[in-house]
């Protein structure tokens, strides 16, 4: 179940917040816990005991730790098999198959492949209840007591499908105490709206002239075409996911909770070290505080600066997905953040222009990377991205998606935003706005039938 569906908007989601909103104070965890576990069993069922099964360890581990404070021993053992289950059930589902693959293909084997389904969210969860049980056995956050409140925090149903990565620390003081104001719930349904309109309104409508370039195959697509169609994959993803992003937090602010920022128009960026300030701003922060500090960091000589980068950013690459390209887009970025550190990062500061123009040309290129799985087909993409053709289809494509193009690039500046706060003053045109916005979203999701989530997958 996605929050861009007719199911969700109109069935799970008014039932969810009647229950939640009459439920009493003191059981509001527990019915967070039980429409979290529906919705997040609804289209897997059989994955419904891998959930729970999450909840228990970290939680026993965690509660284990914190009374075992005076053995170190211990201690290291229990943080050692939560670290073990839960990277264990990743790489089961995530990473089996791909490992199997590359035996049989290196060492001429003939292993049989698991036929299983990757269980939904296991990236997001996975990361944020490891954060949960190292943050207690650093001594960050003592160990949650009540399992319903535990429960509630790994499975809450706005950011578990798809993030904002949270921990527990972000929102520990709120599953106890939390107050929820019309104000707030004003903000949470506003964002919720941006959110649905940024997801349905553009990803999916500049999403569909990728979909059509890649369904038709790479070769002789023709430069101009070759580009533009990164470039829409660039643009659907953002509003893909930073739609859904806004999704989650504007249902987080209506439950009470205040979810991290995600997304920072991250476009804008004058370098590739700046756009992953602004890109899953919380995936960063995690493979930062939980990878990045306890290698080094900064804090090393320059050959070992560079190794961590390598760890971290080999590890973002795959934690993407179990296949090459990713592997490779991870390294990628590896390699260019590494040249800004060396020597690139005073200039680009200083030439803000030539920075832009930068910064886009090795995203999109990144995108292309990222975008395409099989490797045969990413070098023809890349073949005709730096080939000279005088295709002339590409006019047939601006003028069928030429106004989206631009209504996409620039909704993905802060520019209509600033005006919209400057100018947009009145409550009552704020309202009459956000229900444009979402009736238009509402009729297309009635209509269309092309509406994926790009990060389902990972």
């Amino acid at each position: 179940m996605v929050f861009s569906s007719i199911l969700f908007i109109f069935r799970f989601l008014p039932i969810a917040m009647i229950l939640y909103f009459l439920t009493p104070t003191k059981f509001k965890n527990l019915t967070l816990l039980l429409v979290s576990l529906i919705f997040y069993s609804w289209g897997e069922p059989k994955y419904f005991l891998i959930m729970v099964a999450s909840i228990v360890v970290d939680y026993l581990v965690s509660r284990g730790i914190e009374k075992s404070r005076n053995n170190k021993k211990i201690c290291i053992l229990l943080l050692s098999i939560s670290m073990i289950f839960n990277l264990g059930m990743l790489f089961f589902f995530k990473y089996f198959n791909f490992f199997i693959e590359n035996l049989n293909n290196i060492l001429g084997m003939s292993l049989k492949y698991v036929n299983i389904t990757l269980p939904l969210g296991i990236s997001f969860y996975t990361f944020q209840t490891m954060s949960y049980t190292i943050d207690v056995f650093l001594g960050k956050v003592k160990a949650e007591k009540n399992i319903i409140n535990f429960g509630a925090f790994v499975c809450l149903f706005p950011q578990l499908i798809a993030g904002p990565i949270v921990k527990y620390t972000d929102i520990n003081l709120e599953l106890k105490h939390r107050k929820i104001d019309i104000i707030q719930i004003q903000d949470g349904i506003e964002l919720f709206i941006i959110g649905l309109g940024s997801k349905v309104l553009i990803a999916n409508n500049i999403g569909a002239f990728w979909s059509e370039i890649e369904g038709r195959g790479f070769g002789g697509v023709g430069t101009i075409i070759a580009w533009m169609s990164v470039l829409a994959f660039a643009l659907q993803i953002y509003f893909d996911f930073s739609g859904y992003s806004l999704m989650a937090i504007g249902l987080g602010k209506i439950l009470g909770f205040n979810f991290p920022r995600n997304f920072n128009y991250p476009y804008i960026s004058k370098s590739i070290t700046e756009f992953w300030r602004r890109w899953h701003i919380t995936l960063g922060a995690w493979f930062k505080e939980y990878v990045y500090i306890p290698l080094g960091g900064n804090r090393v000589g320059r050959l070992r600066l560079y190794i961590n980068l390598f760890i971290v950013w080999f590890l973002t690459g795959f934690w993407h997905g179990a296949s090459y390209n990713f592997i490779l887009w991870g390294l990628y970025f590896f390699i260019l953040i590494s040249i800004e550190k060396a020597v690139l990062l005073k200039f680009l500061k200083n030439n803000k222009i030539i920075s832009h123009i930068y910064s886009i040309f090795f995203i999109l290129l990144g995108w292309a990377i990222f975008a395409v799985v099989d490797l045969e087909q990413l070098k023809i993409l890349l073949k005709e991205m730096f080939s000279i053709s005088k295709n002339t289809q590409w006019i047939y494509y601006v003028r069928n998606y030429g106004i989206t193009f631009i209504i996409a690039t620039v909704l993905s500046t802060p520019m209509v935003k600033n005006i919209y706060n400057k100018l947009i003053k009145s409550d009552i045109l704020k309202t009459v706005i956000l229900m444009v916005i979402f009736l238009i979203s509402i009729a297309y999701l009635v209509d269309a039938t092309y509406n994926p989530f790009l990060y389902f997958r990972f």
